[in-house]
């Protein structure tokens, strides 16, 4: 038996956190189920004093790009009019060549030819499958809608993907660019730079403090080069320490709203994840509370994430959903007004997908604006840091030939 942590809704929307024993994560599952909860995450329980150092292990080998490139074939195949099993069968085939989608794919087919629905065939797959996933599939077998579901779905994951990659797209010449002043500056101090050093030692002559300064540095890389890897890991292994603390990483997403241009992104950027995820499970027939539980769980930023909260507080009292939006004041002012005409039309889901629209462009605008910003510091940055090397360097050369004179 193995311990396991879950987080799971009850019938009254209250989220419930607790750890039980069981035979795998599918077993404890199917056990929550039968006691009425809604399982949101299941994973097992860390025992190791510094386990927070290998949060970035033991995760699925199934992408998000795998998942949605299953989703679209499976929606292919259903729309030709294939069952299915049959339909899986097919998809089994056209992924010989990518074993882990293939495994993953007989396994799903192996529960549905023994009488399990796809919905729980995929929950049984150890966490592959997001709850949100999870949920919409179930909801589209009970409304006979399953075809729908995976159309609306796949359009999702499209969505999605293309706003992640958006964002991508925009820090890799910014990350570029510093990868090069590093090394650029790397390359001045520890190869160009002591060569000069036995020239200007023989001079016998003070040199200036700028170059001194330089030097003094060149000379602690060359000596010193192991400190800066451990720097690195010290550094970095803090802050997934800070982030693996659900009170310290709330602290940081704080002050991330904080910041200025990138506090601003961030919120366009939940917004966006709220109201496409929010819309689509309304539109699928999941109830507004069990929906906005889902939607809390997706959330990036763990600050907005108690906003949602307090929002699933309001409506278990018989509020609405926007009003606790709006006084907290954590989503834009413009989509806070978009739902809030939403629900009052009584047409929330379909507003909530014009804002998640509407934002996905704000999106694209604040990085282009924050970039245009971004880059010409970095290249003025790493300009002024070289001309300072490079100087130091010609004012110790200007003092020796002084002397010669």
């Amino acid at each position: 038996m193995t311990l396991y942590i879950y987080k799971a809704v009850d019938r009254d929307g209250e989220t419930v956190e607790a750890e039980r024993e069981a035979a795998d994560e599918s077993t404890l599952i199917m056990a929550l189920q039968n006691e009425g909860f809604l399982p949101i995450r299941v994973s097992p329980a860390k025992s190791r004093p510094f386990a927070w150092l290998n949060l970035g292990r033991n995760k699925t080998r199934i992408s998000q790009k795998q998942i949605a490139l299953f989703t679209r074939e499976l929606l292919t195949l259903l729309h030709a009019g294939l069952p299915l099993d049959r339909a899986l069968t097919v998809l089994l085939e056209l992924t010989a060549n990518d074993p882990a989608l293939n495994g993953l794919i007989a396994k799903v087919l192996d529960s549905v030819k023994g009488g399990a629905q796809l919905s729980d065939a995929l929950e049984a797959q150890g966490g592959v499958f997001s709850r949100f996933y999870l949920n919409l599939i179930r909801a589209g077998e009970a409304g006979g809608a399953l075809e729908q579901v995976l159309e609306r779905l796949t359009d999702y994951l499209e969505r999605s993907k293309e706003l992640r990659d958006t964002v991508t797209t925009a820090l890799i010449y910014p990350a570029i660019l510093v990868t090069m002043a590093v090394l650029s500056l790397l390359l001045l101090l520890t190869f160009v730079v002591p060569q000069f050093t036995e020239m200007f030692e023989s001079a016998g002559k003070d040199l200036p403090v700028p170059t001194q300064i330089v030097i003094g540095v060149a000379g602690g890389l060359r000596s010193y080069w192991w400190a800066l890897l451990v720097l690195v890991v010290g550094v970095t292994s803090y802050f997934r320490y800070q982030f693996a603390d659900p009170e310290r990483r709330r602290v940081w997403d704080g002050r991330l709203l904080n910041l200025p241009l990138v506090g601003d992104l961030i919120r366009k950027l939940e917004v966006a994840s709220f109201s496409r995820t929010l819309a689509t499970l309304l539109a699928n027939g999941v109830s507004m509370l069990a929906a906005l539980t889902i939607v809390r769980e997706t959330l990036g930023n763990r600050v907005v994430a108690e906003g949602v909260g307090v929002a699933v507080e309001s409506l278990k009292g018989g509020g609405s959903l926007s009003a606790p939006l709006i006084e907290i004041g954590l989503f834009p002012t413009l989509a806070m007004q978009m739902i809030k005409l939403g629900e009052e039309s009584g047409h929330l889901a379909e507003m909530l997908e014009r804002v998640a629209v509407t934002y996905d462009k704000e999106i694209k605008i604040s990085v282009q604006r924050l970039l245009a910003l971004l880059e010409p510091v970095l290249i003025v940055g790493l300009g002024i840091m070289i001309a300072g090397i490079i100087i130091s360097i010609l004012m110790a050369i200007l003092s020796v030939n002084d002397l010669a004179f």
